[in-house]
């Protein structure tokens, strides 16, 4: 760990206090916004809802890692000797990474069929890119960083064939107003997702003491937000918007002749 101005250490501190205030509030939003859907959509939002659950955990253990690994001597914060605990990233994405594919399959009302497949495709696909990317993040050479990178780019892959090729025949059956939405939920799952890679090898670059801690903090904490906040206001717009079609109300109303 790298030695960090006062700034530097305030920022990621303030970083990761704004992360898990919005992660705990979004988990309030969506669970009191199953009450707003038809039944076919609630698992989805549940588990939307779920999903910011379990990061606002993680926040709160790694806010408390952060507290723990420094010490402020001088106006200059200098490892405490405890190591900050970067494992709870992963647990999270671990857990959390696959049930935000099975938020937008559950979402798109498939068949049961359809569902399970799928669901359990792209989960294990999800869970496989974390778990490869972890020895990296913690390797103590940038040949280790880089190769598990790399791996873990492999299974990131074929989930983007999955959204884009395996599910273009289940989007362009959604009612015309839903289409729009579901097709931007694809793409900032892609998006926000692309970004991880971007930080992670951040780790590769001299960037000086401390200034690539605070971009790779800053820069797993945007990822976080967008992937987890975002997208599932995006998935609770489709579902109060399909919940209309179900009950005989559009969300768009329709002009008169």
């Amino acid at each position: 760990m790298d030695e960090l101005s006062f700034g530097q250490y305030e920022f990621i501190y303030n970083v990761f206090s704004f992360s898990l205030a919005t992660m705990a509030a979004a988990t309030l939003f969506f669970w009191l916004g199953r009450q707003q859907v038809s039944n076919a959509y609630k698992t989805a939002l549940t588990i939307t809802g779920l999903v910011t659950f379990i990061a606002a955990y993680h926040y709160f253990r790694i806010f408390e890692s952060w507290e723990a690994s420094y010490v402020t001597v001088d106006g200059v914060f200098q490892p405490s000797g405890v190591a900050f605990n970067d494992a709870y990233r992963y647990v999270d994405w671990v857990l959390t990474v696959p049930l935000l594919l099975i938020e937008l399959i559950l979402v798109m009302n498939l068949t049961r069929s359809q569902s399970i497949s799928k669901g359990i495709r792209l989960g294990a696909l999800a869970a496989l890119m974390i778990v490869l990317g972890y020895p990296g993040e913690i390797a103590d050479s940038n040949g280790e960083r880089l190769f598990w990178g790399v791996a873990s780019m492999l299974p990131f892959l074929w989930i983007l064939y999955e959204l884009f090729v395996g599910l273009r025949g289940s989007i362009a059956s959604q009612p015309a107003d839903v289409r729009g939405l579901v097709n931007t939920a694809v793409w900032v799952t892609v998006l926000s997702w692309s970004f991880y890679p971007v930080v992670y090898f951040i780790g590769l670059a001299d960037l000086g003491a401390g200034t690539s801690e605070v971009a790779i903090q800053t820069g797993y904490s945007i990822a976080d937000i967008t992937s987890k906040v975002g997208f599932g206001v995006l998935i609770y717009m489709i579902a109060v918007r399909k919940s209309g079609y179900d009950r005989g109300v559009p969300a768009v109303a329709q002009p008169a002749d």
